[in-house]
């Protein structure tokens, strides 16, 4: 950047002026560059990509499912094992389903009460209506 010092005699005289005039064409040299790559930046190709989630076989009654969890935290559906996502399928198509089937939860005296407590958070994310406890008789003692 240059400067331009006027010559006066005495040193109140001195008068400072910054030269802008390289700025203003540095900025402008960057304006036009982002300009003409803003359009490349936001160029997308939208695909439908197929999902990674298999879907799950329709292993839901109609009437009555049940949901137990064993004394070493397997989660089974109908006596059949599944994990939690597995669960969490079988709970949405029931709940799509017209009426809605009911749920029956058997957790085992010795399970984690964790377990029980995922399985019921999966059950009301999945709006299901009709869930229950049974088997409450072993807790009686």
């Amino acid at each position: 950047m240059g400067m331009t010092v006027s010559e006066g005699s005495s040193d109140s005289d001195e008068i400072v002026d910054v030269n802008v005039v390289p700025l203003i064409d540095v900025m402008l040299v960057l304006l036009i560059l982002f300009i003409i790559t803003l359009p490349i930046q936001t160029h997308a190709v939208k695909l439908d990509l197929p999902s990674n989630q298999p879907t799950p076989p329709t292993n839901v009654d109609p009437v009555i499912n049940r949901v137990s969890v064993d004394f070493l935290n397997a989660i089974y559906w109908n006596e059949q094992e599944v994990d939690l996502q597995t669960l969490r399928g079988y709970l949405d198509q029931a709940a799509e389903m017209n009426p809605q089937p009911e749920i029956h939860l058997k957790p085992d005296a010795l399970s984690e009460y964790q377990v029980t407590n995922r399985i019921m958070s999966q059950a009301q994310a999945a709006n299901i209506q009709k869930i229950g406890f049974v088997g409450n008789e072993a807790y009686a003692n």
